[in-house]
């Protein structure tokens, strides 16, 4: 009994594996086809930018330079802002060098300064978002950044801050001017949203599929400029001596 026994089970091992070699099991080893697929970043950024409707706007298949055979690649994206925050930002030598280092000198130079700086506006993780990147996503992420205090229109890209001053340069010693932009970083993310098909007689079913992508911006505050000129970037201007 026990070798008839073993001789069944040996017959529908070798079945199981004459199934598997002929594709009758493989359906039920493959993962659900509603299942949705992982993506990177810059694959749902992609999806994003050839959203039918991105920020509540409708778009065209023309807007992200595609063909009407295209189509769209989602149904929705938004950008959820999640944190704002303000931060000095990087040094920046805003001058010329003014020295006072003849051998003979004894009294502080006076000397009439100019000095500009001119801080980058608005930087994206994503090509997509990045300025001038064939319309890109950069536009969209300017009705959030407006709404803060001190912020400019994020297509801008660059803005600058300048002055002419009167200072003393003491004997021995060099003098340039020295600037710190205030700045401000945007931390969210991008939410990507295909919506659920009920499907047909030649289509299965799927269900709605949602993708994030975290997204990060900086840029300079801004002080508005006067009679409507473009705003000048905030933050604090120095003298700073070195020795001959």
């Amino acid at each position: 009994m026990a070798k008839r026994a073993l001789k069944n089970k040996k017959i529908r091992l070798v079945a199981i594996g004459s199934a598997l070699a002929t594709g009758a099991a493989v359906v039920t080893l493959l993962p659900s086809a509603n299942a949705a697929e992982e993506k990177t970043p810059e694959q749902i950024m992609t999806m994003c930018e050839r959203s039918a409707v991105v920020s509540g706007e409708k778009r065209s298949v023309e807007d992200f330079g595609g063909a009407f055979a295209d189509g769209f690649q989602a149904d929705n994206c938004d950008f959820a802002e999640t944190n704002f925050e303000t931060f000095d930002g990087p040094k920046e030598k805003a001058s010329i060098d003014f020295p006072n280092c003849e051998p003979n000198a004894t009294d502080p130079a006076k000397v009439s300064i100019t000095w500009k700086a001119t801080v980058g506006q608005g930087e994206g993780k994503y090509t997509a978002t990045q300025q001038g990147a064939g319309g890109g996503l950069f536009g969209f992420l300017s009705g959030s950044w407006l709404k803060h205090k001190g912020t400019t229109d994020l297509t801008i890209k660059s803005v600058t801050a300048g002055d002419k001053e009167t200072r003393e340069v003491p004997v021995g010693k060099v003098l340039h001017m020295e600037f710190t932009p205030k700045m401000q970083r945007m931390t969210g993310e991008w939410r990507v949203r295909i919506d659920a098909d009920p499907g047909s007689f030649a289509v299965n079913p799927s269900p709605e599929q949602n993708f994030a992508a975290p997204e990060v911006i900086e840029g300079p505050v801004v002080l508005a400029g006067a009679a409507g000129a473009p705003g000048i970037a905030d933050g604090v201007a120095k003298p700073v001596l070195t020795d001959c």
